[in-house]
């Protein structure tokens, strides 16, 4: 089990729902609604990219392709390029701006993290007091940085993306040999948005097979089926994107959610955990009462006259299960009756002699 911010996280535990607002905000304003959508939806944390792209990016013409959506009504998508440089820098913002988001998530009583990727936006997580840190599955291997990371004694959650599984196991290896198992592992299949045919749901039970960390699905899917299908499969966590409108022409924005939807995906969330209830059979005391009125009783189906003795020929078992049971019925076949009875009567236990009296 791991926990964040004092959460805890694993078998046994509610899901913890992060909304993922890095790639989908465009600025400090921007990020502060986000913000405040995510807390209004019920989720746990709010998670962003802390980046330099003048760092990060040393060729500038790279360029990237994605999907945007044009049209809601009628589902219209357009593929678009452009820099990846171009892309990051709507996303960057300075130190002290991530300072004013985190005092912001603080007073409206979410989490806040981030992906970082270089050791001083490390070390700015950890003065502003972020309690965990994702470590994106490009830097699955950049050993030096989770090793830093490890040593701060943050939660780590590392993406997992294209990974090996022994490159994953690797990369705990490192985060445990500085002392630190409070670890959190991704499955965050690739695509914006994802293809079906990768997203490989099942490999959330392998991990949680090998690994005794909770496992999380960072989704990069339309809508929120394939949540509700990693949650079934035993996913301790979830992260989902969101947006302030689906539309806007950038990456990510086609499959994240909008605040309204966002509030609907916790609920649907937390329902289906309600749901699931627990491995054990649990009648209670409203089940009971109301499947008395599909179980059957003992009823007489003639006349009868105290000291006959009881056989199924004298009964009928009819709704509702308010007298004796088929199963009691079994038990006291041959008993005497007590008293004179009439047809239709419910047959009650006292209406019959006890054992020992009835071959007297």
């Amino acid at each position: 089990m791991s926990s964040i911010g004092g959460k805890n996280i694993g078998d046994g535990n509610p899901c913890f729902i992060t909304l993922e607002a890095g790639p989908t905000h465009n600025g400090l304003e921007s990020a502060i609604r986000l913000c405040r959508a995510a807390a209004q939806s019920g989720g746990n944390a709010v998670k962003f990219q802390i980046l330099d792209p003048d760092r990060l990016v040393a060729d500038r013409k790279v360029m990237f392709r994605y999907d945007v959506l044009c049209d809601k009504k009628t589902g219209r998508v357009e593929t678009v390029e452009e820099p990846l440089y171009d892309i990051l820098a709507r996303r960057a913002l300075s130190k002290d701006q991530w300072r004013t988001v985190k005092q912001a998530c603080d007073e409206l009583g979410l989490l806040f993290f981030a992906t970082i990727g270089f050791p001083d936006e490390l070390d700015l997580l950890h003065s502003i007091g972020c309690p965990s840190v994702k470590i994106a599955s490009g830097d699955l291997n950049h050993f030096p940085l989770i090793r830093r990371a490890a040593r701060l004694g943050l939660s780590i959650q590392i993406d997992t993306g294209s990974s090996s599984l022994g490159e994953v196991e690797a990369a705990v290896d490192v985060i445990q040999s500085e002392g630190n198992s409070n670890i959190i592992i991704h499955h965050c299949p690739s695509g914006y948005p994802a293809r079906l045919e990768s997203i490989n749901l099942r490999i959330i039970e392998t991990l949680k097979q090998m690994f005794p960390f909770p496992i999380a699905f960072s989704d990069h899917s339309t809508g929120w089926e394939m949540d509700i299908a990693a949650l079934a499969l035993g996913a301790n966590m979830l992260e989902k994107t969101i947006t302030e409108d689906r539309c806007t022409r950038s990456v990510e924005h086609i499959f994240s959610l909008e605040p309204d939807e966002a509030s609907e995906f916790v609920k649907s969330i937390r329902g289906i955990e309600t749901a699931f209830g627990n491995r054990r059979r649990i009648l209670h005391a409203d089940e009971r009462q109301s499947r008395l009125k599909v179980r059957r009783s003992v009823y007489l189906k003639q006349d009868v006259r105290q000291g006959d003795r009881l056989t199924e020929e004298l009964v009928e078992f009819r709704r509702p299960g308010i007298g004796m049971s088929p199963d009691r019925f079994e038990s006291v076949v041959g008993q005497r009756f007590a008293k004179d009875l009439t047809a239709d009567h419910l047959v009650l236990a006292n209406d019959l002699l006890p054992a020992e009296s009835s071959f007297r």
